[in-house]
C-alpha cells in the first residue's frame, strides 16, 4: 500500500473523506428516527377506538424497535469517527418526516407508519448505495437489515389498512 492511500483510509480501512460523508447521511437517519420514534411514542398514547388493544401493543412493539435501531445508529457514526446527533434542535433541522401530532384515528397512525417508514427507506437506500462503492460492510449490512425489515412492516401495515369492516 502507498503512503498516500494509507494516509486516506481510517482505522476501519475505509476512505476517510468517504466515511465522513455517510456518518452524516447516518446522522441525517438518526435524526429521523428521533421523529419516526416520537411519533410512535404519540400514536401509542393517542390511540382510541375499537381497535385499541391491538394498535396499542403493535405501536410499542414499534417504538421499543425504533429505540434500538435509533441506538445501533448512533454507534455506528461513533464507529466511523462521527459523533452523533442528540438535540431535538438537530433533529428537526434534519427532518423528513411528517410530525404526527394528536393522532387518535387508527387508520391515520397506520398511514403515518407507512409514510414516515417510506422516507426512512429512501434515505436508507442512498447510504446502502454510498457504503457499498467504499466497501462499508457493517454499514452496508445494518441498512440491509434495516431495509427488510421495514418493508415488511410497510407490507403489513398496508394489509391491515385494506381490511374491510
Amino acid at each position: 500500500m502507498k503512503t498516500t492511500e494509507k494516509e486516506t483510509l481510517n482505522v476501519l480501512g475505509l476512505p476517510v473523506q468517504e466515511t465522513e460523508v455517510i456518518a452524516a447521511e447516518l446522522n441525517i437517519l438518526l435524526s429521523n428516527f428521533q421523529v419516526y420514534y416520537q411519533n410512535l411514542r404519540g400514536i401509542h398514547w393517542n390511540i382510541r377506538g375499537k381497535r385499541f388493544f391491538q394498535l396499542h401493543v403493535k405501536f410499542e412493539e414499534l417504538y421499543n424497535d425504533a429505540q434500538l435501531k435509533i441506538d445501533e445508529i448512533a454507534e455506528r457514526v461513533l464507529t466511523l469517527g462521527g459523533t452523533p446527533l442528540h438535540t431535538f434542535e438537530d433533529y428537526i433541522a434534519n427532518n423528513k418526516l411528517t410530525i404526527g401530532k394528536n393522532i387518535s384515528k387508527d387508520t391515520a397512525a397506520v398511514h403515518l407508519i407507512i409514510e414516515s417508514l417510506s422516507h426512512l427507506l429512501q434515505i436508507e437506500r442512498v447510504i446502502l448505495d454510498e457504503t457499498a462503492k467504499i466497501g462499508d460492510e457493517g454499514t452496508n449490512s445494518m441498512m440491509s437489515d434495516f431495509i427488510k425489515e421495514q418493508e415488511k412492516t410497510i407490507w403489513m401495515m398496508k394489509a391491515w389498512s385494506e381490511e374491510e369492516i
